[in-house]
């Protein structure tokens, strides 16, 4: 008799069941142990993630909306016009050489920077 038998040895585990059958189908197809698992996670974020986005951007068209309401009732504009040529002047009529460096009052507790 050899000292290793030509036939595998079968335990009482392995007998013929459905976890037994189970277990050989996923050694010889590695797809549904990995990527079935995988793809089907990302199909169901998928779906499950799609409410989250709507929203988002409900939300955004939310805000959109209420700018545009506002602008219908007239509050953006109705500003002075301005004149590149009068502001030019009118800034070039400013005297920028006599001013006066003023210190800010600082908060209670605030540092304010003298040594």
């Amino acid at each position: 008799m050899p000292t290793f038998p030509s036939r595998p040895f079968r335990g009482s585990s392995s007998a013929p069941n459905l976890a037994a059958a189970y277990r050989t189908s996923l050694a010889k197809h590695p797809f549904l142990l990995f990527g079935l698992p995988f793809i089907a996670t990302m199909v169901a974020g998928s779906f499950f993630l799609t409410p989250a986005t709507a929203i988002r951007y409900e939300k955004h068209d939310r805000k959109v909306r209420q700018l545009s309401k506002e602008e219908e009732l007239g509050l953006k504009g109705g500003g002075r016009r301005v004149d590149l040529n009068e502001e030019y002047y009118r800034l070039a009529a400013k005297d920028l050489d006599d001013w006066e460096n003023k210190r800010v009052k600082r908060l209670d507790g605030e540092n304010d920077g003298i040594l």
